[in-house]
């Protein structure tokens, strides 16, 4: 599989629709503003998600809003836009790989 960094590397935008902009604010209450924000603040650790990456190439990323929400982000990427598939708080245990990747 490629590498992450590649794939975002070419990415220009992001993929929102109805299907995906309001169902991380009902479930978890991320707005999409919010997982935006994640791809531009440091650090952010991204890897593949080979468990869920039958029908396509999936990712997840950990890392932090504007106001240092720490979020967990499932993606894929489609042409050259990112689509956030799923968005929620990190659990402790993600929390704890974040950490290690802020120093």
């Amino acid at each position: 599989m490629m590498d992450p960094d590649k794939w975002l590397a070419s990415c220009v935008g992001f993929d929102w629709d109805k299907g995906n902009s309001g169902k991380n604010w009902l479930k978890h209450r991320v707005a999409p503003h919010e997982c935006e924000e994640v791809f531009f603040n440091q650090p952010l650790v991204v890897a593949t998600d080979e468990d869920h990456s039958q029908s396509e190439i999936r990712f997840f990323a950990l890392g932090q809003t504007d106001a240092q929400r720490q979020i967990f982000i499932a993606f894929t990427v489609r042409g050259q836009l990112i689509r956030v598939i799923s968005a929620r708080d990190m659990s402790h245990k993600e929390r704890g790989v974040y950490r290690n990747h802020e120093k």
